[in-house]
Parts: C-alpha cells; structure tokens; sequence
C-alpha cells in the first residue's frame, strides 16, 4: 500500500506558511512582531492564541493547546495526518510523490480505502455536477429549468458561476448511466444520490439542481427544487399532494449539512475583504445576492445555523448580517440565528423592512423592503436589491425588540403580554459577556414598554438563576444551550417539563404529523390558532417544527425531532408517541384542545375589559370597551355549545 514520501512530507513542512494557514481559521492581528488571535479552542474575548511563522506552530495560553501547524489543521478539520498533509500539498500547489508501504497492512488497507472513497465521491460529484449543468444548459429536458430560473431574474453568468444543473425526468436514468459508467451497485446504494428505499430511482429526478461545495471548492452535495413536468400526462393528479419543493442530499463521508453553508467557496474572498457575511435562508436568495454584486452571502442547508456554521464563519467574519423571508418561519429563523451567533461570539444584524412606525410615505418608496432577496431581484432589478442590504440594517437587540412586540400584545393594559415581551429578550441579554452590555440591555427593554429599569431588573435576575438551576429544564425558546443529536437524546424522557393543555395539543398534532397514514391535523390547529396565541414556551417549539417541516415537504420522525431544539423536549415528544396515548381519536383530542384554549384566551380578554371598565368609566373607551366584551360573550356562546 502506498504511502507519502518522507521527501514530500518534508517539502509540505518547508513550503507551508503557517500564518497563511491559520488565517484560513481564524481572524490573525499582528502585535509585538508575532500573531495574535482568539483561540478556536475555547471561548474568549481577548485573544491568547499565537502562532509563529518562523517555527510554524501554534498555542494558546489559555486553554494551553499547541502543536505544529499540521497538527492545527488535523485539530480544525477532524483530519488524520496523511488527510492533512494531502490538504496542505494542495493548498500550496505540491505534487506528493508516494512509496511502498512496509507497515500494518490491514490499519493501511482500511486508511486507504476511506481515502479512496472519500475521492471516489468527490470525483463523483465532480462529474455529475458537470453532466446536469450540461442537461440544463444544452438538452431540451432542461430547456423549462432554465427558462424558470432565468424567469427568476438569473442570468446566464450566475448559472454558470454556481454551476446550477438539471436532473432528467426519468428516475432510472441516473443509475443506469453510472453503472455503464464503471460503479457499483453497492457504491451508488451509499452515494447520495439515490433513494434509500429504492436504490434505482435518482433522488433529484426533473428538479433544478443547485451544487453545494465545500469550502475548498469541491462538489460535496446537491440541492434540488421541484419543478412541474412539462408534459402534461406525466403531471400529478390533481388531488395528489405535491412533491416537497426542495429536497437536500442526504450526509455523507464527504458532506455534513450542519458543518457546510451553501456558496461558502464562492463568498470567502469577499468575506475575508469586508470581515463581513450575509447570510440569507436559501439558494436562491444567495443566486440573487451574488448576481447583486453582494458576493460575501451564503446560506443553511435546509437546517438552523448552527453553531458549526457560526464558527466556520467566524474564521473571516467580524459581523454577519442575516437577510431572511418576512414571513413568519424566517423572523423566526432570524432570532435562532441571532441567539447562535451571539453564542459564538460572532456579532450579528438582520436586514428588516421599514416597522409600521415608519411614515407612509418611506414605505411605499421602499415597497421592495417587503420581499426576501430572490423576490427582490426579480421584481425591483439589482438596484432595489443592494438598496434593501445596505440600507436597511437593524441591529440584533432592536430587531428582538421589534420581533417581541409583533408577538405579544404588549400594549399598556396587558400585563401579560409585557411580560412574555420582556421575557422573549432575556435569553439574549444572557448571553453578554459584558455587565455594562447586559445593563444597558435591561434599561432599553424597561423603555420600550414603559416599565422601571428595576422591574425588569428583578425580572432578569430570576430568569438567569431559573435557567442555571439544574433542576429546571429549558426552552428553545428562551435557551442557546448547545443542541444535541436528536438520535442519541431523543429517548432520553425528562419529567421536569410540565404537561399543560397547549403541550399535549401540539404533542397530538405533532403525533398526527409524523404517523403514516394518519390525517395531518397540523394544518387545521394553524387555521385555528396563531403561534403568539400559544403561550406554552415548548409547545410553540413544536408549533415552530412543524411549521419548518411543512415548509420543507417532511413528514418523518427523525426530520421533525432534529427540529425540536430542546432535548428535554425531544424526549417527552418521543415518549408520548411510543405510548401512544395521542393516537387514539386524535382528531377529536386537537378539536377539544383548540376549543379549550381559544376559550381560555376569550375569558382572559374578557376578565381585562372587566378591569379597564372598571379604571376608565366616563371615557371614550367605555363603549368600545362594552361592544368588545358583547362579542366575547357571544363567542363564548357559541364555543361552549359547540361540539
């Protein structure tokens, strides 16, 4: 078996600079003749991480780590040596030159077998990647693909630039193709680009395909959008449900969604000039933002950021701005986002259309701060688009603000929605390192709804030693705590949480969700009942799941637990679903929930009117205020006889 020369070796260690290295990592400063950077290893805000160009090593003096510069990449990377020889070879443009092996034969047979694979899969990519530009760009097949992307305002550059492509209609061409090809059956089974259940069908067939690279550049994955067949009798009926509109390559060897962010390659080098990045929610708003001239953008895969994104991220970036839809999955997207950066220490802005205290006038002149980026493109033109990234940039604390006061009903008479508004910018402010930051924090929230720094104060203080106590589970919602895979903790059954009405009906609507066969009833709760109607911290994370898994056509129970934030939460959900106590007359279950809750919101704003009629008799208000509560007792009517 061969292995990497000693000469080679050496030639790597000689060529490699280790600050141009390291600077692929983190962000490096110069200070007193040496380089200076905040480790990678352990959280900090004063940088204790050096390396020297002259010995090419690396150590913190916080943590202690340290080792050479090879050493470093192999920490970074998850590599082994030879992997990271091999990554600093081509990095520097190295031919290695290989020999005989004379050691383990088996430990080498099974390191070069990985290897082998691992390039077999990038060589793979490579060339599919090229076959479907060819389909989009010259076949007929493709010719509807890509006049609906150029009907989106992409041009023929921006195609090429992505190297965007077309899947045939025909879901056993693939898998015939690439046997011909040489592969294997058992090969293409693991590839990606198949079926888990019926190994034959192409997993991308008649979709427009987006190519997701790593950050070197190569091929690693594919995204795929669904179009609808040109022919007419190959068309769904009209009562079967649609395909899901995007679908994503499954992980492999080479390809990890948590880790990867769509056009990472392509946005680098402007990410590493402005130290800025945008980060908008999918593939098309990156298409539209790059042809913008706004290079610096990428995107999630089909998942949160995460906190493996934040960090690639941080590597080049000083501030990220997220630029997401103005509905209402991506503001909430938006705020896991700010929450995950801030958690990372990675500050973060979010692009946000004029609030409704702007003038009429501001708004309609800027009617295009309404759309997310792509829809943007296609119906303002560039300019419309670049005017929304720049010029409409709120910071993070401001949009929470906003976001909260959208939720809740914080008007002075609601002494509760001002106290969920509050309490939705706590897991924010703990996140500050600073007490001056966290302070000031407090002193705006009391301002903007009108309360006593104090009060909110009080309220923080609470909070912080609720959520450190470890007897207390934590939400999503009000929670950065790291997520764990759904796989290893989602058995895991954690009785702190406490049942209440809105959790068992989310948990029963969930059940319905993921249950083959059953009716989906997620639709007729959301007809019934907004998400800031739900009070329940958990069961709006499981509204917040369902929402994004409808939003991406998935229906199974691993696709909504790696959903649910919270642990905890993922294992109650899969507690109760085993028992099976929310799969009996599930229909009648959410009905009776939807009745009780809405009832119980009817009797809250009417016990409010009670008191305001009580504090404002003689004003203007009063008949509003008993026309108000007429209707309320009417609908309370009407809910209690209904059956």
């Amino acid at each position: 078996m061969p292995y990497i020369s000693e000469t080679s070796i050496q030639e790597v260690k000689d060529r490699t600079d280790a600050i141009a290295v390291a600077s692929d990592y983190v962000k490096l400063e110069k200070r007193g003749g040496r380089w200076w950077a905040c480790c990678p290893f352990h959280q900090e805000k004063t940088g204790s991480f050096t390396v020297s160009s002259e010995l090419k090593t690396y150590y913190c003096f916080g943590c202690h780590k340290g080792g050479t510069i090879i050493n470093f990449v192999m920490e970074m990377d998850k590599l082994s040596y030879p992997e990271a020889i091999s990554l600093l070879a081509a990095r520097f443009g190295i031919q290695l030159v290989y020999e005989k092996s004379s050691g383990d034969p088996g430990a080498q047979a099974a390191d070069e077998a990985k290897k082998q694979r691992k390039d077999d899969l990038f060589e793979l990519y490579r060339r599919m990647a090229g076959t479907f530009h060819h389909f989009l760009m010259e076949t007929d097949d493709g010719r509807a693909a890509k006049q609906y992307i150029m009907a989106r305002g992409i041009n023929i550059e921006t195609i090429e630039q992505f190297r965007l492509g077309y899947a045939p209609q025909d879901r056993y061409w693939l898998h015939k193709f690439l046997l011909h090809k040489g592969y294997s059956a058992e090969f293409l089974a693991t590839s990606g680009l198949f079926s888990s259940r019926f190994p034959g069908v192409g997993l991308f067939s008649g979709r427009l395909l987006f190519s997701i690279a790593d950050k070197q550049g190569k091929i690693v994955a594919f995204g795929g959008r669904y179009l609808p067949p040109p022919d007419e009798h190959l068309a769904a009926a009209p009562s079967a449900a649609p395909p899901p509109k995007y679908i994503n390559s499954p992980e492999t060897e080479i390809y990890k969604k948590g880790q990867t962010l769509f056009a990472i390659d392509l946005a680098i080098p402007e990410i590493r000039r402005t130290k800025m990045v945008y980060i908008a929610e999918g593939y098309m708003d990156v298409l539209a933002l790059h042809q913008a001239g706004i290079s610096n953008a990428v995107a999630p895969l089909g998942t949160a950021f995460t906190d493996e994104q934040a960090k690639l991220l941080q590597r080049w970036a000083e501030n990220a701005v997220f630029f997401f839809d103005d509905d209402e999955a991506g503001q909430v997207a938006a705020v896991k986002g700010i929450l995950t950066c801030r958690k990372n220490n990675l500050p973060c802005a979010v692009v946000a259309a004029p609030n409704a205290a702007a003038s009429t006038s501001e708004v309609a002149e800027n009617t295009a701060a309404v759309k997310d980026p792509a829809d943007i493109l296609q119906n303002f033109g560039t300019e419309a688009l670049q005017k929304n990234a720049k010029c409409f940039i709120i910071n993070d604390f401001d949009f929470l603000i906003r976001r909260a006061k959208a939720i809740y009903d914080a008007k002075p008479t609601s002494v509760q929605g001002k106290a969920q508004a509050v309490a939705f910018a706590f897991p924010y402010v703990a996140l500050l390192d600073s007490e001056v930051a966290k302070n000031s924090c407090i002193e705006a929230i009391a301002d903007s709804f009108g309360l006593l720094v104090s009060a909110v104060g009080d309220d923080f203080r609470r909070y912080a030693a609720q959520q450190s106590s470890p007897r207390r589970g934590i939400s999503a919602s009000h929670s950065v705590k790291e997520e764990t895979n759904p796989r290893v903790s989602a058995g895991r059954t954690d009785s702190r949480i406490r049942m209440n009405d809105e959790l068992a009906l989310l948990i029963a609507t969930a059940v319905s969700h993921v249950s083959p066969g059953e009716e989906k009833l997620f639709p007729k709760f959301r007809a019934a009942l907004e998400i800031n109607e739900v009070e329940d911290q958990y069961a709006k994370e499981i509204y917040i799941a369902l929402e994004e898994c409808i939003r991406y056509g998935e229906s199974d129970m691993d696709e909504l637990l790696a959903r649910i934030f919270s642990p905890e939460l993922r294992g109650l959900f899969v507690e109760k679903s085993a028992s099976g106590e929310f799969s009996i007359n599930s229909r009648q279950l959410v009905a009776d929930g939807i009745k009780k809750i809405k009832g119980r919101l009817l009797e809250r704003r009417q016990e409010e009117i009670l008191i305001q009629l009580r504090t404002q008799a003689g004003t203007d208000e009063v008949r509003e205020l008993l026309a108000e509560k007429m209707q309320i007792d009417n609908d309370l009517s009407v809910l209690r006889q209904a059956k």
